[in-house]
């Protein structure tokens, strides 16, 4: 990935007819939609992780897409004429880096629990925040949110199943590379327009490895309604309120409050899937949120700059 230039323009304000759904996310501040987004997004995921000894790791992707495409489809109903090549390449690769994102996370925690997975993940996003600065300090905030995922982990991930290591890390590159097309795709559709036919992509190319893997435990009514709910949850809400924030907001900061997503977690974990946080734990949440703080003080000083016209190599 290319550093970004310091002076890129203004993403353009957002587009919503006055008392639209965007336009009342959008009051929360760009801030506020990444944690609310954070904090949905955490606890589809302790649900998914109940779902699937119904339905599998696969099942619970593939359910999870295919219901949040139906339901942004219909909500949204993009245009589908008046794009540009470039705006269609856009989309697909986004909706492929969404399937791919979703893929692998079910897979490590399929095999890991949730808290260590997300640590692991959130190291994609931390990464992202360390190439898009062109500042000494960020780096330093980006280290001191490094430590606190480490710590997270209780300092060694040793004891944890390789392959699921492996893939929650494979979803952190894939979780970077959702950011930057996050940005992209919202400065080139209306709305949630783009957000929409990207999942449609997503939810199309993933179908056949969930009708592999799960076969007909897929058409299980009660399956398809907690899928449904992990769809809303986990894809539905967080991803438009991203894509809102990411309008609004440096990618890199965007990428550093990814940060509070271990502890988020933890704390999703604790509720729902009764995974108790340890005193090293706590404190490595208390030192994300730290550095998530001090990350978002030094962005609002450098303006609206974003990533979403830079380059990817």
């Amino acid at each position: 990935m290319t550093t970004p230039s310091t002076d890129l323009p203004s993403s353009p304000p957002l587009a919503a007819a006055p008392g639209t759904g965007p336009r009342r996310f959008g009051s929360l501040g760009p801030v506020g939609l990444v944690l609310a987004g954070g904090v949905s997004v955490q606890f589809g995921a302790a649900l998914a992780v109940t779902l699937m000894p119904r339905a599998g790791a696969l099942g619970v992707v593939t359910l999870r897409l295919l219901a949040a495409a139906i339901v942004l489809l219909v909500v949204c109903r993009p245009r589908l004429r008046g794009h540009s090549r470039t705006d269609w390449g856009t989309v697909v690769v986004f909706g492929l880096t969404m399937a791919a994102m979703n893929g692998l996370f079910y897979q490590a925690v399929d095999r890991i629990p949730l808290g260590p997975a997300v640590t692991l993940e959130v190291l994609g996003p931390l990464t992202l925040s360390v190439l898009a600065s062109r500042r000494a300090v960020n780096v330093v905030w980006a280290g001191l949110a490094l430590v606190g995922v480490f710590l997270l982990g209780g300092g060694n991930f040793g004891g944890l199943d390789p392959l699921g290591v492996a893939f929650a890390l494979a979803a952190g590159a894939m979780w970077a590379a959702y950011i930057v097309f996050s940005a992209r795709t919202g400065r080139r559709f209306p709305q949630a327009d783009g957000l929409a036919l990207a999942m449609a992509v997503g939810a199309l190319a993933f179908l056949p490895f969930g009708v592999v893997g799960s076969g007909t435990r897929l058409l299980d009514p009660v399956t398809v309604g907690l899928g449904a709910g992990v769809a809303v949850l986990s894809s539905v809400l967080p991803y438009t309120l991203e894509l809102l924030a990411l309008r609004r907001l440096p990618a890199s900061t965007f990428a550093i409050l990814m940060s509070l997503e271990p502890g988020i977690a933890a704390l999703a974990g604790f509720l729902i899937l009764d995974q108790a946080l340890s005193a090293l734990q706590a404190l490595a949440i208390a030192l994300v949120i730290a550095a998530s703080m001090g990350a978002v003080r030094t962005q609002v000083g450098r303006g609206k700059a974003t990533l979403g016209d830079s380059a990817v190599s």
